[in-house]
């Protein structure tokens, strides 16, 4: 039976990288951490079908690579840094026609001392990331999807479901104010650019939106009277695509983290549901899970 490859991507995966910027006028320290992977496509099929490696640069040397430009040009914003990383793969190997990036910035958050941000200790906060994904193709561009993952939220009110589809198969009941907790993977995908020069250009953009993006998810999750939350992130999509000019889609896919109200009547009457409900069993599966893409009017998502 005749066969061909039909998709063929390698490279180095889970590529730790640690940086740090010592400003020796300030004595203050600032550091990024991440996990980079970079994936290649081109000319390579022969590796596959003919056992001829001279088409294959090494994963190790990928690798080395990475740690190189990370000396060698600046990590931040992510964004920078992954078109910097496919430029050069691109670039420096004839038969590397596209490079795939994703990069995931770990959260490190300046310690405040009696009032005071400390020079250079830091602590983890959580485990939120900001994500990017990069594909730059030759001739075709860069796309560019940036986000948001593990960011956990929770309010104890101003969340309700009701009004939904009831039949046979229905035994959920309506809740006019229930607890509302979700773990936040937002994104949002810029118009392509041309290159790494357009990328260059488009710096302050990418944190202005970055940072905008989490206000509006935080502000609008803690204030919005919620009827759904397939609502909810619809006001936030909205919102983040009327600050950031740039960017052509916005997604959400947040799971409905569940918390039950226990009956403890069966227990000298004890009243723990309804106004009267203080103690909620957390669930942590099944769950709901809620996903949404909206675009600016006349352009596809792109997926």
């Amino acid at each position: 039976m005749p066969a061909q490859v039909s998709y063929a991507r390698y490279g180095k995966d889970n590529v730790r990288v640690y940086k740090v910027h010592r400003d020796e006028a300030s004595r203050t320290q600032t550091v990024v951490e991440m996990t980079v992977r970079v994936l290649l496509e081109g000319d390579i099929e022969t590796s596959y079908t003919e056992a001829d490696n001279s088409v294959v640069v090494a994963t190790d040397s990928m690798k080395n690579t990475i740690y190189i430009l990370a000396k060698q040009h600046p990590v931040t914003p992510p964004e920078l840094f992954a078109s910097i990383i496919s430029n050069h793969f691109i670039t420096t190997y004839k038969h590397i026609h596209g490079a795939h990036v994703k990069i995931i910035t770990h959260r490190w958050t300046r310690l405040s001392i009696d009032g005071k941000p400390h020079p250079h200790s830091f602590l983890r906060d959580g485990t939120e990331t900001r994500n990017v994904e990069l594909l730059e193709r030759e001739g075709q561009g860069v796309s560019i999807r940036s986000g948001i993952v593990g960011l956990t939220v929770l309010k104890s009110t101003g969340s309700a479901f009701h009004s939904f589809v009831r039949d046979e198969y229905t035994t959920l009941p309506e809740t006019y104010d229930r607890i509302l907790s979700t773990d936040v993977n937002a994104g949002w995908t810029w118009k392509r650019f041309a290159g790494l020069s357009e990328v260059k250009a488009s710096i302050p953009a990418f944190d202005a939106a970055w940072e905008a993006a989490r206000n509006i998810t935080l502000k609008t999750f803690a204030e919005d009277e919620s009827a759904s939350v397939q609502n909810t992130m619809y006001k936030m999509c909205e919102q983040i695509l009327g600050v950031a000019p740039l960017v052509d889609n916005v997604d959400y896919s947040l799971p409905n983290k569940h918390y039950f109200e226990i009956d403890l009547s069966w227990h000298k009457g004890l009243k723990n549901t309804g106004k009267d409900a203080e103690v909620y069993a957390p669930q942590t599966n099944p769950n709901g899970l809620i996903q949404v893409t909206v675009s600016r009017q006349g352009k596809p998502a792109k997926l």
